[in-house]
């Protein structure tokens, strides 16, 4: 079960406690420690919301309060490997049946049955496979600039464009590398991503990138990150370039999907013919959006959350 922050010094946390729109908490789950802030009344429905790459859980530092406000129970995790929470050595830590498994202990630590699950990104990912792998843990699902793992696939195979946008993966495959490049000069290619990437000019602040720096900057979590891309290609690589994956199975949940169309590595036809696997999908594509479409859009992405949320 969770151990709240008061019984660490608060200092201690990327964000401070006393400007944190909830409680920090430790909870363990699948054997490791998930740093986690919690927000909303005790009896509400449990929302989940997994960040994605480069991040923390500070990604959702609009939707928390939107939805606590709105009477949902929330908890935003740092992903394993991620900022306060625990980082397991090895690449194969970092398989996706593990962080599935965080999701679903997650949800029963928080003595819950069922949760709405809602990621962006990486968060995005977990989120797609907890819900095929774990249908009876997600009630409702919500997944943001995340494709779903075979019309990925799909791409790959069918287009050159999806190619050339996914070159990022392949150079996470390199040993001490990526992890060198993302420090390197107090993190400047973090700080690119963050303000060259939106479309909205203030959508990340200063405060925001120097909370993110400070965030992986913690020890171990670069390496953490990259080996969650480490891990996918070595699991689905010949999945990938031949045909089928991981994904073929149908999301039962109803689903909402919402997609920033200006979005330089995930082409927009990701959003496209989906009815094979998940028979009941919304799609909103939000036009002026990136990839960082939470910050380009913070008040449509949390109405369109409470929308589609029962």
């Amino acid at each position: 079960m969770g151990q709240h922050a008061s019984a660490r010094d608060s200092t201690a946390w990327t964000v401070p406690a006393s400007e944190t729109p909830g409680v920090h908490e430790l909870v363990g789950t699948n054997g490791i420690r998930l740093h986690t802030v919690t927000a909303g009344p005790p009896d509400g429905d449990l929302v989940v919301l997994l960040h994605g790459f480069p991040e923390f859980w500070y990604a959702w530092k609009h939707q928390i309060p939107a939805l606590a406000d709105a009477g949902y129970r929330v908890v935003a995790p740092d992903l394993r490997g991620y900022n306060h929470s625990d980082k397991p050595d090895g690449v194969a830590a970092y398989h996706i049946d593990e962080l599935v498994a965080d999701v679903a202990g997650l949800v029963s630590a928080l003595d819950r049955e069922q949760a709405h699950v809602v990621g962006h990104d990486w968060g995005g990912v977990i989120a797609w496979q907890t819900a095929i792998d774990r249908p009876d843990v997600v009630d409702q699902l919500a997944v943001l600039n995340a494709p779903h793992p075979t019309a990925y696939e799909r791409e790959l195979r069918r287009s050159v464009d999806q190619l050339l946008r996914s070159w990022y993966v392949l150079f996470f495959q390199l040993p001490v590398l990526p992890e060198a490049s993302l420090g390197w000069k107090d993190f400047t290619m973090l700080e690119r991503i963050l303000t060259d990437g939106p479309t909205r000019p203030d959508a990340f602040t200063e405060t925001d990138v120097r909370r993110y720096k400070r965030a992986l900057g913690q020890p171990g979590a670069r390496t953490a990150a990259v080996n969650y891309y480490r891990a996918l290609v070595r699991r689905n690589a010949k999945l990938t370039v031949t045909k089928g994956g991981v994904g073929d199975r149908p999301v039962i949940a109803s689903t909402l999907l919402v997609w920033g169309v200006q979005d330089d590595a995930l082409s927009l036809a990701l959003t496209q013919d989906l009815e094979e696997w998940i028979p009941d999908c919304r799609v909103e594509r939000l036009p002026a959006a990136s990839h960082w479409v939470q910050f380009d859009a913070p008040e449509q992405v949390s109405e369109l959350l409470l929308s589609h949320l029962p």
